[in-house]
Order: structure tokens, then C-alpha cells, then sequence
């Protein structure tokens, strides 16, 4: 939805006036609550919840006895991008007995562990673990596709954006608008995006690439329609595109002409 040099430039001076908001729009950090591995080495992988700026990491690995061996990792979000902080082991009761608390203790900390994101997307990251007296562990994993989610349907919801770099300054400044989402996603993993505005629509659609619960989409077809006249015809990428119990979600990136980039996020709910 291009402020200028497309379809907002459309708009009359009501519409503008009723949609758009100047304030810098708020973004939040990817979610990276996901099950991550490396494909080619099938067999161990880590759990990652989180919440906000922390982290809760279960690991799935093997001893030098290749017996299955537990830790946990409490991570925060540090002044680098990074979620770091410490490692755990933990005792408890065989499962097949009832469980005694004294067999627990206290978790101990035998070292320490650090899961930084990507700088170019949400489904890679690099896992870095010291366990004491054994040494450093890194990994480059990613997320770890389980079945395709569903994201086809009616929703409605609202869409945060802001165009950045354009040669024209003025056409620079963000903006929100609220819309009805049509979402179609064909058994070949294709999937088209129709926003509908009070005044004008908006189609993005492409091919979906899964990354364990999110889709991205590189290099969709992007066009905007008003009155039956194509107003805008460009590309896009999406990504982090993530159906939740609610909805769904996802970014966007475009260069809208004229030197413009725009940067959307949008989210909706299921009619």
C-alpha cells in the first residue's frame, strides 16, 4: 500500500484524514517460538518458547554414551541482538514412578548459552552452548516444518506501515489503515493476499515457503486496483507470515517507486 507514487496517492482528503496516522509506527522483535534442528542432522533439536524477551530453550541431544541428555537454557535478549544466559541440568523421578519432589534438587548451571538471530530473517539462527569441562557446542539451525498451517479465509484487521528513502522527502512517514483480508492458499503452496480498503484494494500473492509455523513469500506479484483501474503494479516479499489461533499476521517489504521502500505489518482476525 504505497503512501505516494500509488494508491493512497488516490485518496481525497477525507480518507487520508480518517486512515492515516504520521506517528512512527511500534514494531516488536521477531517470535521465534518454534522446534529447530539441522536437517542433515537428524535426530536432536531444540525447543524455543518465548515470551516478549526471553527465552525458555529445551535440548534434545546425546551424551558421549549417545544416551539421550537434558538441558535447559534461560535466555534473555542482551544490548547485541542476542538471547543469552545460562545452561541447566536437572534431576527428577523415573516417569514410570510417582513423582517425588526430593528427587529433583535444584537445577544446577554447568555453563552457558547464546541463540542469536538472523539479521536477514526469522527462520535461521546460530545456537552457541559451553558446557563446563566439555567445551563449545555452535549450531546454525533453523525452524523445523512440521505440517503446513492453514491461513486461507475471511478475516478482518489492520495493516502498520511506513515508506522510507523516497527521493521526494515528503512522501516519506508512516501510516495505518484497517481493511477485510481475503486469504486463498491452493494445495500447490500458492497463496494470494487480497486486502480490501475502504477505497481501493490491494492483492499480493505468490508461492509459500515454509519455516517451521511461518510462510514466507519471495518475490510476489503486488498490484492495487481502484474503480476497476490498476493504480499500482509492483513486487513484494512477505515473510513471517504466521497463522495464529486467532488469525494471522505477517510483514511485508516493497519498493514502491521513485525511490520508495515500504515496510508493512499487518495482523487480522477470522470472520
Amino acid at each position: 500500500m504505497p503512501r505516494s507514487n500509488g494508491p493512497l496517492r488516490f485518496f481525497s482528503a477525507l480518507v487520508v484524514a480518517t486512515l492515516l496516522s504520521f506517528a512512527s509506527p511500534a514494531t516488536r522483535a521477531a517470535d521465534y517460538t518454534d522446534l529447530w534442528w539441522i536437517p542433515a542432522e537428524s535426530g536432536w533439536g531444540v525447543n524455543v518458547v518465548q515470551t516478549d524477551n526471553f527465552m525458555f530453550l529445551t535440548f534434545f541431544i546425546y551424551g558421549q554414551d549417545h544416551k539421550p541428555t537434558w538441558y535447559t537454557a534461560g535466555l534473555v535478549l542482551d544490548s547485541t541482538g542476542a538471547y543469552s544466559g545460562g545452561l541447566y541440568a536437572t534431576t527428577g523421578t523415573y516417569y514410570a514412578q510417582p513423582w517425588n519432589p526430593i528427587d529433583a534438587g535444584a537445577a544446577q548451571q554447568v555453563g552457558n548459552a547464546s541463540f542469536r538471530p538472523s539479521s536477514t530473517n526469522a527462520y535461521q539462527a546460530t545456537l552457541t552452548y559451553v558446557v563446563n569441562g566439555v567445551g563449545t557446542v555452535t549450531k546454525a539451525m533453523e525452524r523445523q516444518p512440521l505440517t503446513p498451517p492453514t491461513i486461507g479465509g475471511q478475516y478482518t484487521g489492520g495493516i502498520s506501515a511506513a515508506q522510507t528513502s523516497c527521493n521526494n522527502s515528503s512522501s516519506n512517514g508512516a501510516y495505518k489503515a484497517t481493511y477485510d483480508l481475503q486469504v486463498t492458499q491452493t494445495t500447490a503452496g500458492v497463496a494470494t493476499f487480497t486486502f480490501t480498503y475502504p477505497t481501493y484494494a490491494c492483492t499480493l500473492s505468490g508461492t509459500l515457503a515454509q519455516h517451521g509455523r511461518q510462510y514466507v513469500i519471495s518475490g510476489a506479484s503486488y498490484t492495487c486496483t481502484q474503480s476497476g483501474a490498476t493504480i499500482f503494479s509492483g513486487s513484494a516479499n512477505l515473510s513471517e507470515i504466521t497463522a495464529t489461533a486467532q488469525g494471522v499476521e505477517g510483514r511485508w517489504t516493497a519498493d514502491t517507486g521513485s525511490g520508495c521502500r515500504e515496510s508493512a505489518q499487518f495482523s487480522a482476525v477470522l470472520l
